[in-house]
């Protein structure tokens, strides 16, 4: 009798417990399991499990809210079909008495092997400013031979840069938007990061603690100076329901697939609503690598003459853009609203010369607040200190600028302004800088509606799209990283870089852990190339720095001659190094240890290109395996350098000595 009913209890609690239990699968071998009783989730693919007690929590009117406090859960599902794919989008609504609603919602794919997960908190009037979807710990990872985590900045301001950290026991790296971790030596890693940029910063944090075990915590509503730029917390969202950002969750054998993928993700996620591009690969010159502020109407109509001239072979399927940055107002006559002409002049010359005028402009900045406030701004009646992004007590200054606040109708009328006047110019590209100014947080934006800095950095670019409707290529120089793809063409992949060895590690840096990017805007670019007076080993690998990030913008002043224009007619005129960028995707690192991968690949078709850099100051001999670019043998290929042009072939590895400071390209075909 006593083995029955120990029997009948065994079976009751089993059948309680698969009650509790919910499955959900996505791709070919993923699924989630979901426990209703604790309100905790579990992810495993292909048998590896890669969270593992997995829990959401929220902030409601200052109180943070687990899903494991909770007293009822129940699961709904619906099938979906979106932009996604086919899946279903899963339910768990949970609710307890004194605490607001909460609504874990995961979506699953059938043919994705990642899948997504979003919070809501809904209730009378509800109120919120942190968000945090998952958390938990990552047991695929525990013990890792070679343990890393990558920090991805907000934006690419203040010569910032990523990282690559090395993590163990209580140590932890903070990431903007998206978290990668990974065992550099098998490449395996988790990718988890928020796909929706329009309403709330991310922030994500990964880990190991004090006994071992790794972690990750991905959180919406994220501020740090030092990284967001902001001195105040996140902007509060309230209404009946507020929404967390769609979270990307995933594991990969390759985690450089799997920033791919997330990359991929939120392009579809916030597809462009800039005009398509369907021309070719920018090619250009701009003013500020070395011009700067000594920019003049003479001056930019000899570097149009010596692109017409003497680099006719510098093209872009025929196309070239001469791009005038910062100081183009020394050719004006009074001001933004004054005498347009002598601009007009010259976007009348450089099209006569057969090559396209771009522009620059910095639209959410007040450079002359110092000046006081009191002055008018351009375009309206209102005074600049109308206009000032306000913050606690004061205001946001950031690069020797003020912020304006993108919801502001003066900010808007200026504008339209000098947008209007650029157009009726004739200028087919625009630079637009220093975009951070427009996603800062504020306590009080003119408009009522906007409560967050990302809310007001949607409503500025939408602003500005509108006003240069559809008529130029639009580049970002300074700008949010993951927020900025639905409103560009093109954006810089790091800060200000010019013509040192330096300068090429800084900007490659960037290309290192960044170079996912290239699935999120068309292009991306290297910043303007200066060549100046430096040794041919820096001009060289300052050239490819722009070859293998995608796109090419030169920076040396043309209007005199130099060693730089030389040069320029040696290394930009070579047809196979332009082939390269034809596609303007960018090529993907093979170290993923260091401050600047030495070593970066693309496949073009049936060719392979290997790009070679050595940063240091001594000749360096590298040496590449066939598997290292995803070749079974070099045998029957042939490897030619594109700047000797000397070719080998069947080779079982690749040797390539540099001298310091040097680099070069080799082209790998069948």
């Amino acid at each position: 009798m006593k083995n029955k009913i120990l029997s009948c209890l065994f079976f009751l609690l089993f059948f309680l417990s698969q009650a509790n239990a919910l499955t959900f699968k996505f791709g070919k071998s993923g699924k989630i399991s979901y426990d209703l009783k604790s309100g905790t989730f579990n992810a495993d693919l292909n048998s590896d499990e890669f969270l593992k007690n997995g829990f959401s929590t929220l902030k409601e009117n200052g109180t943070v809210y687990s899903s494991k406090d909770y007293l009822t859960r129940n699961y709904t599902s619906i099938q979906i079909s979106d932009q996604f794919g086919k899946g279903t989008r899963h339910t768990i609504n949970l609710s307890s008495p004194g605490k607001p609603d909460m609504r874990q919602i995961f979506y699953t794919y059938d043919q994705l092997p990642y899948f997504f997960v979003e919070i809501e908190v809904s209730g009378a009037d509800v109120s919120s400013n942190e968000m945090t979807p998952v958390q938990g710990l990552l047991p695929i990872l525990n013990g890792a031979k070679a343990l890393r985590s990558v920090f991805v900045p907000f934006d690419n301001d203040t010569f910032i840069s990523y990282n690559s950290k090395s993590l163990s026991k209580n140590e932890q790296q903070i990431s903007s938007e998206v978290a990668a971790i990974y065992d550099n030596s098998s490449f395996k890693g988790v990718i988890s990061g928020s796909v929706n940029h329009r309403v709330w910063k991310t922030g994500a944090v990964t880990g190991v603690d004090s006994i071992g075990n790794t972690f990750i915590r991905v959180q919406a509503g994220f501020t740090e100076k030092s990284i967001t730029r902001d001195t105040i917390a996140h902007g509060i969202l309230t209404g009946h329901v507020v929404t967390s950002p769609k979270v990307f969750y995933g594991l990969f054998d390759d985690w450089r697939k799997g920033m791919n993928a997330y990359a991929a993700a939120n392009r579809i996620a916030e597809p462009p609503i800039v005009f398509k591009w369907k021309h070719p690969t920018p090619l250009g010159w701009n003013s500020w690598g070395v011009m700067q502020e000594k920019i003049s109407f003479d001056k930019v109509v000899k570097v149009t003459d010596f692109f017409a001239d003497s680099l006719e072979k510098f093209r872009s399927e025929g196309t070239l853009y001469i791009d005038l940055d910062s100081f183009w107002d020394n050719m004006l006559k009074g001001g933004l609203e004054g005498d347009y002409s002598k601009l007009k002049e010259f976007a009348d010359y450089v099209k006569k010369r057969g090559l396209k005028p771009g522009i620059y402009w910095a639209p959410f900045t007040d450079w002359g607040f110092k000046s006081g406030g009191d002055r008018r701004a351009e375009g309206g009646n209102y005074k600049f200190s109308e206009l000032w992004t306000k913050v606690g007590s004061g205001y946001h200054d950031i690069d020797g600028a003020r912020a304006l606040d993108p919801t502001h109708p003066g900010t808007q009328q200026r504008i339209a302004l000098v947008i209007g006047k650029l157009k009726e110019c004739g200028y087919e590209m625009i630079k637009i800088d220093f975009l951070g100014h427009a996603a800062i947080e504020s306590d009080h934006f003119y408009d009522p509606k906007i409560t967050t800095g990302m809310q007001a950095y949607d409503t500025g670019m939408t602003f500005l799209l509108k006003q240069l409707d559809n008529k130029m290529l639009v580049y970002a120089a300074i700008s949010p990283t993951m927020a900025s793809g639905r409103y560009i063409h093109v954006r810089r992949i790091a800060c200000d870089a010019f013509k040192s060895i330096r300068d090429t590690k800084y900007t490659l840096n960037s290309l290192t852990y960044g170079w996912w990017q290239t699935h999120l805007y068309d292009y991306m670019d290297a910043d303007h190339v200066v060549l100046g007076t430096e040794n041919i080993g820096a001009n060289k690998a300052r050239t490819l720095s722009a070859v293998v990030t995608g796109s090419f913008i030169t920076g040396d002043d043309f209007s005199a001659k130099g060693q730089w224009s030389v040069r320029a007619g040696e290394l930009f005129q070579n047809q196979e190094l332009l082939a390269i960028i034809k596609d303007g995707k960018s090529f993907q690192p093979l170290e993923a240890d260091k401050e600047s991968s030495e070593i970066f690949v693309k496949q073009s078709g049936n060719i392979h290109y290997l790009a070679i850099f050595n940063y240091g100051d001594k000749e360096k001999k590298f040496v590449i395996s066939p598997a290292a670019i995803g070749l079974k043998t070099f045998s029957g290929y042939q490897l030619k350098d594109l700047f000797t042009h000397k070719s080998a072939t069947s080779l079982n590895t690749a040797e390539f000595v540099l001298a310091a400071g040097d680099a070069t390209m080799i082209k790998i075909t069948k």
